[in-house]
């Protein structure tokens, strides 16, 4: 027999166990992958068995030389097949290893799994943490949220109640009680709207219409509508801005975020002393930046000041004297769906807020 009939030979068999191979895995599909990788052992090996056997019988080898060729390939057979079932093994049980580790709150990545499996269980863990991480955000939020909605709801009560039951009648306190209800329905209005623009962006329906923007107007912009708070607080406001950076951004989006970080800003640094607004180009990317005298903030929570609902003392949102405490969390929004990033370090006698947007 010439080497191109065997080639066809065996090929054509081979074709025709794989197919049927390929079948009987469609049919079991959802079975355990041990048994799929039992299934692609005895195709290999009825193949190569299938393309020897034919050979043989065409070669017409008879006697003990054809016996000793089956038993080889028999006794080949049977070792792959017992490989198969010792890996399939390994991988069953580590793989209920992994389900049984998911089943059991919290969730901790076992050790020593097979790569692609540590992969997912490593994946599943972060997954988890972030979970846990938003979870707990979530219910901190809510709690706080209702305590800042108690306090100025029950002083509105209050004064509500005095003016319509007549208990305060001069006119001065009278003027005072409706100056104080408006001021609260105001922050209270604000910290509605923040609430209601964060939750646009954590359920991504942020709509940004961008356009060719110069980072010297928004800061000239920001620095006028900042200008009386600075000086009501008796902090000294300036700005540095190049010439000409341009990028694709929507100004009044943008805008929000860079008068968030200046607002904190200039509520956490004492009177007399300096924030600094800049802006320019570094490694190739356009800066805005935000710089205080607010003396600071530790190093274990600087990670933690652009989350949602985060208090700490250092984390510079406003409280009693205005917004919902939601300005940074919403700034970093804003920023990542520029495509840019947003970060914070202490620098000098404060802290540095920087924007870094791609150039326009």
């Amino acid at each position: 027999m010439s080497l191109g009939m065997i080639v066809v030979v065996t090929a054509g068999l081979g074709l025709l166990v794989a197919a049927a191979g390929l079948a009987v895995m469609w049919w079991l599909r959802t079975r355990s992958i041990g048994v799929m990788m039992a299934i692609v052992v005895v195709v290999a090996v009825a193949a190569t068995l299938a393309g020897v056997v034919a050979i043989t019988m065409r070669m017409i080898i008879e006697g003990p030389a054809r016996d000793v060729v089956l038993s080889v390939i028999a006794v080949g057979g049977l070792v792959g097949l017992g490989v198969a079932f010792v890996v399939a093994r390994r991988v069953v049980a580590e793989s209920r290893r992994l389900v049984a580790a998911v089943g059991e709150p919290p969730f901790t990545a076992p050790r020593g799994l097979p790569a692609e499996l540590q992969a997912i269980a490593d994946a599943l863990q972060e997954a988890y943490a972030r979970e846990r991480a938003l979870e707990g955000a979530r219910r901190e939020l809510v709690a706080w949220v209702s305590h800042d909605l108690r306090t100025p709801l029950a002083g509105m009560r209050a004064m509500a109640e005095a003016l319509e039951d007549g208990v305060v009648a001069d006119p001065e306190t009278v003027g005072r009680y409706h100056r104080q209800i408006k001021l609260e329905v105001e922050r209270l209005s604000a910290m509605v709207d923040d609430l209601f623009e964060l939750s646009r962006i954590h359920a991504g329906a942020l709509r940004l219409s961008r356009a060719r923007i110069g980072l010297a107007d928004l800061v000239a912009d920001t620095l006028a509508g900042a200008e009386p708070l600075a000086r009501a607080k008796g902090v000294v406001l300036t700005a540095e801005a190049a010439a000409s950076v341009p990028v694709e951004a929507d100004a009044g989006a943008l805008g929000r975020a860079l008068r968030n970080l200046v607002v904190n800003a200039v509520k956490h640094t004492p009177s007399d002393l300096p924030v600094v607004m800049r802006a320019g180009v570094e490694s190739g990317m356009a800066c805005l930046s935000v710089s205080d005298c607010c003396g600071g903030i530790p190093e274990e929570e600087l990670s933690r000041v652009f989350e949602v609902a985060f208090r700490g003392e250092a984390a510079r949102t406003p409280t009693a004297d205005g917004g919902a405490g939601l300005g940074l969390a919403i700034a970093r929004g804003i920023v990542e769906a520029h495509d840019g990033v947003i970060g914070v370090v202490n620098e000098g006698p404060g802290c540095r807020f920087e924007i870094r947007l791609p150039l326009g």
